[in-house]
């Protein structure tokens, strides 16, 4: 990489920082700090909203699909617009018309209003382990970048570089920097991708005749898509959408019901048709390259992750390579900072308040542990080489979690705290052995859907046993009450 390039990407660094450094002398209490004040508008949520879902992990991860298997793999973010959608019909009505609705810092709030303070705090070490195990997910994204687009940086070298730097701003900024920082990260990015990136490569490899003669023909349909790989994403992405603190926070920050809708519609469109086919496209121009040849160290075997930063590193000139390595680095951060925020507001005011009730209402004490889980991913990141299956990992933790007391809880009057307790316990752990194991479910159906089967059934038992104990206590009481006497 050359001077000037890097000089751009320092000074994005820096302008980053700045926000965070801006932000952080505003902060008057952690409802400052977690939520952003409460009064956001729709263009900035929504623009946040996306950048976080997508970010560095599905951006990398997209150019992977787009690598291995060609356009088809764009109907991985058509769940996530899916899943916008209907959190916006569904989701964000229910939560905004609650009467605590403007006491909430976080989601596991909601369950201790709705189930009670043990679902609460279950709900708040899930959120906690998934979010961090998220955020690596993204740091390792912006290792593997970073690692391509500067030959000397290893890609630990990298991760401690590029994680410093997204801890730091959001430790600093708390959520405002965030959703600011947001909205100028996703602008960066679509600017670079679709004003620089996609003509710069399409031009590079030959165009459109020297594309369709370079891969198979199924990498260029849409078509070419089995339906439990469809399935998985599916049960993994959607419901996210529903049990994601980094969107709960999101709708606590806005300003009201109609401008959190408003946003995640915006952010839906972001992210199904637009970034989809802008990152699959990417990764598969570089398959094309690398089939042709055109550049030293970019073949078909190379790691698929790796081959849209080699195809970027390779083919731009002076300037506009850093220009488009800071759009995804934007990406990459945008979504680190926000699972960060997430992980944090999980620890200090759904753990933290139960033991320290003071600490948790201090900004620095949120700040310091803000800091410990950044280092705490960067050290996760470490141990992971795969950014797309660290992520998805990460999602389908969380989702086989929380996601069936949810919808009870939503939908339904049914539930008790243990049934909530139980299947928030019964699904993670579900999915988190079998991850750990490396078993293989028939069919090639995803962990996850053995997780959310397991909350589901522990779920109705519970609630089953629940009640029928209810029955049998209120039936043994009323043996005892007086008879009335005849007149």
């Amino acid at each position: 990489m050359h001077l000037i390039d890097l000089f751009i990407l320092i000074v994005y660094l820096l302008l980053m920082l700045a926000v965070g450094f801006y932000f952080h002398r505003r902060h008057g209490n952690n409802d400052d700090y977690f939520v952003g004040g409460r009064g956001m508008g729709s263009v900035h949520i929504g623009l946040s909203v996306v950048a976080t879902d997508v970010g560095g992990g599905f951006s990398i991860g997209l150019g992977g699909l787009g690598f291995v298997m060609g356009m088809s793999g764009s109907w991985m973010l058509f769940t996530g617009f899916l899943g916008a959608w209907l959190s916006a019909v569904f989701l964000i009505p229910r939560i905004c018309r609650h009467p605590s609705f403007r006491k909430w810092l976080t989601l596991p709030q909601w369950f201790g209003d709705r189930f009670g303070p043990k679902a609460a705090l279950t709900a708040g070490i899930i959120s906690a382990i998934g979010y961090t195990g998220f955020t690596s997910s993204q740091l390792l994204a912006g290792a593997k970048l970073a690692g391509a687009g500067f030959p000397l940086l290893g890609v630990h070298e990298a991760l401690w570089l590029m994680g410093g730097v997204a801890v730091l701003y959001t430790v600093l900024g708390g959520l405002k920097a965030v959703i600011y920082t947001d909205t100028i990260q996703w602008i960066i990015l679509i600017l670079g991708l679709g004003g620089i990136g996609l003509p710069v490569a399409w031009y590079k490899v030959g165009g459109w005749e020297t594309i369709r003669a370079s891969v198979p023909p199924e990498m260029l349909s849409f078509s070419q898509l089995d339906g439990v790989t469809l399935f998985n994403w599916a049960i993994t992405i959607i419901p996210i959408w529903f049990v994601g603190m980094t969107l709960f926070q999101r709708i606590l920050a806005s300003k009201d019901e109609r401008t959190a809708r408003r946003a995640w519609y915006l952010a839906g469109l972001f992210e199904w048709p637009v970034m989809a086919f802008m990152g699959v496209g990417l990764g598969l121009l570089a398959r094309v390259a690398a089939e042709q040849g055109l550049y030293t160290g970019l073949t078909a075997a190379t790691d698929p992750e790796q081959g849209l930063p080699l195809l970027l590193v390779n083919m731009l000139p002076v300037g506009l390579l850093g220009l488009l390595m800071a759009a995804y680095f934007s990406a990459i951060l945008s979504t680190a900072d926000s699972c960060l925020m997430a992980a944090s507001g999980n620890v200090v005011t759904d753990l933290l308040r139960q033991w320290k009730p003071a600490w948790a209402e201090d900004v620095k004490v949120s700040q310091f542990v803000t800091l410990l889980i950044g280092v705490l991913a960067i050290l996760l990141a470490w141990q992971s080489t795969k950014v797309l299956s660290l992520m998805l990992s990460a999602y389908a933790f969380l989702v086989s979690g929380l996601l069936v007391p949810m919808l009870f809880g939503l939908f339904t009057k049914r539930g008790t705290q243990k049934a909530a307790v139980g299947s928030m316990l019964g699904g993670g752990v579900t999915t988190l052995s079998l991850q750990a194991s490396d078993y293989r479910l028939p069919y090639g159906l995803d962990s996850n859907a053995a997780g959310i089967l397991v909350s589901f059934l522990v779920f109705l038992i519970l609630t089953r046993f629940g009640e029928r104990s209810m029955l049998k206590s209120t039936h043994d009481s009323d043996q005892y009450l007086p008879t009335q006497s005849k007149a």
